[in-house]
């Protein structure tokens, strides 16, 4: 399976793309050749536990799931399979959380967290690997983020394999036509916001762009 797992939709303050756009772009896409079975809205500091996309992908044949983008004292988080008792023991409105301890409480609540951009000027994991902490329980990172700008993608791919952590890729989508620019193949199925959480636990996953699926279709 293909899956974008970094969009934002207008419940992100700073995007303009509401869901049933990015759902209709990526009829435009398949039509053009290229394979993405669904994606992951990551809004900013939230998560919208009263939205239902079921209907809407069901529909259009497109998996929609909900995760999260926090902020933190180590950069962006992407958290994946948020549940009530997560949002109950971390304040996702807090921009400075302690990373570490994301991490160490979404494991413990059936979540992962894992950075985003890491590569990014002043946001990104790379920023602060000469403050002593220690990055040892991260197991993957977001490798490929379709919104990185020059020398961004280059400093993620270079930290990512110092650490030898696995690599998801993500759209970082704000806009429509920026969905799918590159995403993560999975092994196995995925249903739900569970399955995806299992199927990062496996580590039997790996970041593509867009053209890496037309080509594997040919």
């Amino acid at each position: 399976m293909y899956l974008d797992l970094h969009t934002h939709s207008v419940s992100s303050d700073d995007s303009r793309a509401n869901v049933e756009q990015y759902v209709k772009w990526i009829g435009v896409l398949r039509k053009k050749g290229h394979q993405i079975d669904g994606f992951v809205l990551t809004e900013h500091r939230k998560f919208d536990f009263d939205k239902d996309y079921s209907e809407l992908g069901g529909e259009n044949d497109v998996l929609i799931l909900k995760g999260s983008e926090l902020d933190t004292d180590l950069g962006h988080f992407l958290v994946y399979g948020v549940t009530e008792q997560l949002t109950q023991q971390v304040d996702f409105s807090d921009v400075d959380m302690d990373a570490l301890k994301l991490i160490e409480i979404a494991e413990n609540t059936g979540a992962v967290a894992i950075p985003a951009h890491p590569g990014r000027f002043g946001i990104g994991l790379t920023e602060f690997t000469g403050n002593g902490r220690d990055f040892s329980a991260l197991t993957a990172a977001e490798r490929f983020n379709g919104s990185n700008r020059p020398g961004e993608q280059e400093r993620a791919e270079e930290f990512i394999s110092q650490l030898g952590l696995r690599g998801t890729g993500g759209s970082d989508a704000h806009l429509v036509s920026a969905i799918g620019k590159c995403m993560t193949r999975f092994d196995g199925d995925i249903r739900s916001e569970l399955d995806l959480v299992a199927q990062l636990k496996t580590g039997r996953f790996e970041p593509v762009w867009l053209d890496d699926t037309k080509q594997e279709q040919a």
